[in-house]
């Protein structure tokens, strides 16, 4: 059997031999929107929970923008045409506007990233700022929440008459769903807000996981810091497999974003009949898995089709290496799952430490392998052994030792599909296969 996975940009063909029963998990969708420019025009003028953005840019000099970086697809090419026109029309000149690439404590967008973000019109005419997480000086301290997570925004968004988010929604590995709120914190928050709200006292929450919203303290905690940022309006769209919108969500930023979750659980949810025992999953492919550190989510999302105990396979192509420095050093220095969950439990929070905390969480309950053909060995620490060279190596160690009727679930898109077994089905034991290694 041969099946084509999301792997860098061009994808990659995965050939499976003969034997265990396979099951492809496709992410579903609703249809694209047949007149996207007519959904955006209708969601602007009549969003929900708030007047229309002519009526919130009225009598306002300044605007800011906060959009996705390069890790993202989001469509703001698409999106942000309309949305700049009404703020001209309310009298918000092209100067009174500012753009700012919502990078968190990722890497600065080069120019190119930049046009490919915004388009090249847009690119040419307005202010771009790439948000700089470690500038202190460029944030405004804002106090603290109520669960005490210092509150530090860009001062180049607080500054602005109007503050909108430009996004687009999906499962995401520890806030249930990307957009909204994402947007102002962590995107345009300072390393010191963004290191608590990725402390074991929010990344080891039950509930901080893909698809959680209900009771979320970290969805909780980001909606309470864009509220004290005063996050007047948002822009989020749902996308198709192939990137097409099928879905726009615009107005205030609690009920809007609600909204747009409400829709892709309704569209895109895929029930399973049961866990299987093994998963092979991509990173979804340029430019999720442009890093080690973004592939990761691929195994926390299939972390949810698998049994406890079963073997999770990720392939990403990682094209730009490991990731930041600070998660090269953590990476490399790895020492095992409970080794380092309880180094970093008491210790101060280092950037991106995150990120491998939830690999670990993973990794106490399945046994995960990795084929990251960019990734050299040396820069894996523990993990180095669950780690091939060669891809049909890495299929032939997640196979390996398999039952006659072992269930292998292939995910072709990774975290981009949303698949949970229903709450009536009662998962199986744990797979034979048990998740010792690397501990």
């Amino acid at each position: 059997m041969e099946l084509r996975f999301a792997f860098g940009k061009e994808g990659i063909t995965v050939s499976l031999p003969v034997g265990p029963h396979y099951e492809v998990i496709e992410s579903r969708s609703a249809l694209p929107l047949g007149d996207v420019s007519r959904a955006l025009n209708q969601a602007l003028d009549h969003p929900i929970g708030c007047p229309s953005l002519a009526v919130l840019a009225a009598g306002k000099k300044t605007a800011a923008i906060s959009v996705c970086d390069i890790t993202r697809p989001a469509p703001n090419w698409l999106t942000l045409p309309p949305l700049l026109r009404r703020l001209h029309n309310a009298g918000i000149p092209v100067d009174g506007v500012t753009i700012l690439i919502a990078t968190g404590l990722h890497r600065a967008a080069t120019r190119q990233e930049i046009v490919s973000i915004l388009g090249p019109e847009i690119a040419a005419t307005y202010r771009i700022i790439n948000h700089d997480a470690r500038a202190m000086a460029d944030h405004r301290s804002l106090g603290k929440t109520k669960r005490g997570t210092p509150i530090f925004i860009d001062e180049r968004f607080m500054a602005a008459d109007l503050h909108i988010t430009l996004g687009f929604i999906e499962q995401h590995l520890m806030l249930g769903f990307s957009g909204g709120r994402k947007l102002v914190a962590p995107g345009l928050a300072a390393q010191e807000t963004i290191k608590v709200i990725h402390s074991p006292k929010f990344m080891r929450e039950p509930m901080a996981t893909e698809g959680s919203i209900t009771e979320n303290p970290l969805h909780e905690e980001l909606l309470e810091i864009a509220g004290i940022a005063r996050h007047d309006f948002m822009l989020d769209v749902t996308l198709t497999q192939t990137r097409d919108i099928s879905g726009v969500f615009a107005g205030s930023p609690v009920q809007a974003h609600a909204a747009g979750v409400d829709f892709l659980r309704k569209t895109s949810l895929e029930k399973l009949t049961s866990l299987a025992d093994v998963v092979i999953t991509s990173a979804a492919g340029h430019p999720l898995d442009l890093t080690f550190y973004q592939a990761i989510k691929g195994l926390t999302s299939a972390a949810h089709l698998v049994k406890p105990g079963g073997r999770i396979l990720t392939i990403g192509e990682c094209s730009e290496g490991v990731g930041s420095p600070e998660f090269v050093h953590k990476l490399a220095t790895f020492s095992g799952y409970e080794n380092y969950l309880e180094e970093i439990r008491q210790a101060p929070v280092v950037v991106d430490q995150w990120q491998l905390e939830k690999l670990a969480l993973t990794g106490l309950t399945h046994d995960l392998l990795f084929y990251t053909p960019n990734i050299g060995r040396e820069s894996l620490g523990a993990l180095a052994n669950r780690s091939f060279v060669t891809l049909p190596e890495a299929i032939a160690a997640a196979l390996m030792d398999l039952p006659p009727d072992a269930r292998v679930a292939l995910v072709p898109e990774g975290p981009y599909v949303f698949a949970r077994i229903p709450e009536d089905v009662t998962a199986d034991q744990p797979a034979p296969s048990q998740a010792s290694q690397a501990r």
